[in-house]
C-alpha cells in the first residue's frame, strides 16, 4: 500500500507501483511511472513523462522531467526515465528530453547531490557521484563508475568516460576519457585515478597497462598515429579497447 500525504496532489492518470512515500507537498502529473517502494520527501514534482525505478529517494525542492531550457522544444512528447535506488537530493533538477533523442535517462545507484541539474537529452550511467551545483548542458553522457565534484560546468554535447574523476570547480567543453583525473584551469589531464581504480578492485598491472596506454596518447604525434601506435605496442584488453573506442568516437575531441 501506498502511503500518500493528504497534502500531496497525485493526477488520477499517473501509474504507481506499491509501498511508495509521497510526502506532503508533492506534485505528481498526469503521464508519469513510478515503480515501488520510492520516498518523496515533502515538496518534490514528479512532471509530464517521468518514468521513475524503484527504491529511489527523492529530496525536497526536486523537479524531475521539468520542460527543457531549450527554444527548439515545441512540446513533443518526450520522458525522463530513472532507474532504481538512487539518491536525488535537495532542489536537483532534470528536464525531460526533446525532439533529438525524446528522452534524458539517468541509470541506477547514483548520488546527485543537492542543486545539480541535468538537461534535455542527457544520458547518465550508473553508480554515479555527481557533486552539489553541478550542471549538465543538454545531450551530455556520462559513463558508469565516474565522480564529478561540485560546480562543474559540462558543455553540451560533451562526453565523460568511465572511473573518471573532475576536479570541482571545472568547466569543460571537450570530452573527457575513462580512468583519468581531470583538473586545474583551464582543466586538463592530471593523470589516472589511481585511487579510484583500486577501490573498484583494478589490479596493479592493469592500472600500469592504462597508465602506459595515456603515454602513449598524451604524446606528440597526431590521434591516430598514437592510436596505432597504442595498438601495435601493448596488450589490447577490453579496458584498452574501450579507451580506444572512446577517442576515436569523440566528435569534440579530449581534453588535453
Amino acid at each position: 500500500m501506498n502511503k500518500i500525504s493528504p497534502l500531496a496532489f497525485v493526477h488520477p492518470e499517473a501509474k504507481l507501483g506499491e509501498n511508495n512515500v509521497i510526502g506532503p507537498f508533492c506534485y505528481i502529473d498526469r503521464n508519469t511511472v513510478i515503480g515501488d517502494e520510492n520516498i518523496l520527501q515533502n515538496s518534490v514534482t514528479l512532471n509530464y513523462g517521468t518514468r521513475l525505478g524503484s527504491g529511489n529517494e527523492i529530496f525536497p525542492g526536486a523537479s524531475i522531467s521539468t520542460k527543457p531550457q531549450d527554444l527548439k522544444f515545441k512540446g513533443e512528447d518526450t520522458t525522463c526515465e530513472i532507474g532504481n535506488n538512487n539518491s536525488i537530493r535537495e532542489n536537483v533538477t532534470i528536464s525531460r528530453g526533446t525532439a533529438s533523442r525524446g528522452i534524458t535517462v539517468v541509470g541506477s545507484n547514483n548520488l546527485l547531490m543537492e542543486n545539480m541539474h541535468v538537461a534535455h537529452d542527457c544520458i547518465l550511467g550508473s553508480n554515479l557521484i555527481i557533486g552539489n551545483s553541478t550542471k549538465f548542458a543538454g545531450e551530455v553522457v556520462v559513463d558508469d563508475n565516474a565522480i564529478i565534484s561540485a560546480t562543474v560546468l559540462a558543455h553540451q554535447f560533451c562526453r565523460v568516460g568511465s572511473y573518471v574523476m573532475i576536479q570541482g570547480g571545472s568547466r569543460f567543453s571537450q570530452d573527457i576519457p575513462p580512468y583519468i583525473i581531470a583538473g586545474r584551469e583551464p582543466i586538463r589531464y592530471a593523470g589516472i585515478n589511481v585511487v579510484g581504480l583500486r577501490r573498484r578492485g583494478f589490479s596493479n598491472e592493469m592500472i600500469e597497462l592504462i597508465h602506459e596506454a595515456y603515454r602513449i596518447i598524451y604524446s606528440e604525434g597526431t590521434r591516430e598515429e598514437n592510436i596505432q601506435k597504442l595498438r601495435s605496442t601493448l596488450k589490447i584488453t577490453p579496458e584498452i579497447e574501450y579507451i580506444i573506442d572512446f577517442i576515436q568516437s569523440s566528435k569534440r575531441g579530449i581534453v588535453r
